[in-house]
């Protein structure tokens, strides 16, 4: 199985840039250590618990998550729901898989050899050239990517040199306690199996992404956003809810998944990918609450927070939603 993630002139340039707020140097990271994360949202109805934990990305480098609280819970649990998300495969074999890898390589490049100077507006152009010196390098290669990659080139490397890591937290530790207590895992991941996986990369090579919104948000959130980043990862590790609701989610994940879910050549043979990864989750969940004493579930935080998220969706629902408790300082 083939998994694919979707994953100016010089001085008008320099005019541009100077334009731009400076980019601040990041403090150093204080969270460090073992540290509790914050606490999980009880949602039940009678008997019947789903207990959920949410996540951010990304956290500090150098934490280790302390997971007793929800190890105790897995431990009485019948039933861990995994996090909500999609996976694009196509049946095509080893051979296959290994004639296909370069054509999904040159997938990630614009159309006819065209470069970001060329499909990206200038202004939105210079700020990727300052940030991407900052953090790239003089790369030329980046330079034909298409703007969604090219953004999610630069945000990895951006979040790195802050001392900051995508995933490798949380999920791999629930992983190891529902092996160890013998808890059945329920995946919520939505497949979408590609059956024409070379006529559908010479569609995608060849086509547009509405991709600018993702490109845009990316640049906004590494201008001015990198502090709240660092916030938010400490507030998360430190188990500082308030804190975690406070802070403006500037997310620019959603526009990019939303250019990727919304290209013609996967809306034709998927239809909306968003809407039946929703429905996939809270499928899992409201079985699960039917049928168990104690479920446990993690997703991202801005899913248990935001007005119309899924734990909202629950509560229209009918079922009682219980935030954790702050943390109570020694």
């Amino acid at each position: 199985m083939l998994s694919v993630v979707l994953y100016i002139a010089p001085h008008a340039v320099r005019a541009q840039q100077a334009a731009l707020p400076p980019i601040r140097d990041m403090e150093t990271l204080v969270v460090s250590g073992v540290q509790p994360g914050p606490g999980m949202w009880k949602v039940h109805r009678g008997e019947h618990t789903l207990w959920v934990l949410g996540t951010v990305s990304p956290l500090p480098k150098r934490i280790e998550w302390e997971s007793r609280d929800v190890e105790k819970v897995i431990e009485q649990a019948q039933e861990v729901i995994e996090p909500p998300g999609v996976r694009i495969d196509a049946d095509i074999g080893f051979f296959g898989r290994l004639a296909l890898a370069p054509k999904a390589f040159g997938a990630r490049k614009n159309p006819d050899g065209q470069t970001l100077q060329q499909i990206v507006p200038p202004d939105l152009y210079a700020r990727w050239l300052a940030l991407k010196l900052r953090y790239i390098g003089n790369d030329r290669d980046v330079e034909y990517y298409r703007p969604i990659f090219a953004a999610m080139t630069l945000y990895q490397e951006a979040i790195e040199d802050i001392g900051l890591r995508q995933g490798g937290v949380v999920w791999p530790v629930v992983e190891r306690m529902a092996k160890r207590h013998d808890v059945p895992r329920t995946s919520t991941m939505v497949t979408v199996m590609i059956e024409d996986p070379k006529v559908a990369l010479n569609e995608f090579r060849a086509s547009r992404l509405e991709d600018l919104d993702c490109f845009s948000k990316t640049m906004q959130r590494l201008e001015s956003d990198l502090d709240t980043m660092r916030d938010r990862a400490n507030a998360w590790a430190i188990g500082d809810l308030e804190a975690l609701k406070a802070l403006p989610y500037t997310d620019q994940n959603e526009a990019c998944l939303r250019a990727a879910a919304q290209a013609g050549v996967l809306r034709k043979r998927t239809g909306d990918i968003e809407a039946q990864v929703a429905e996939r989750w809270l499928e899992a969940a409201e079985t699960a609450l039917a049928k168990n004493r104690v479920t446990f579930a993690a997703m991202p935080m801005r899913e248990l927070i935001k007005p119309d998220g899924y734990i909202a969706k629950l509560r229209a629902k009918g079922y009682v939603v219980e935030e954790p408790q702050p943390a109570v300082a020694p």
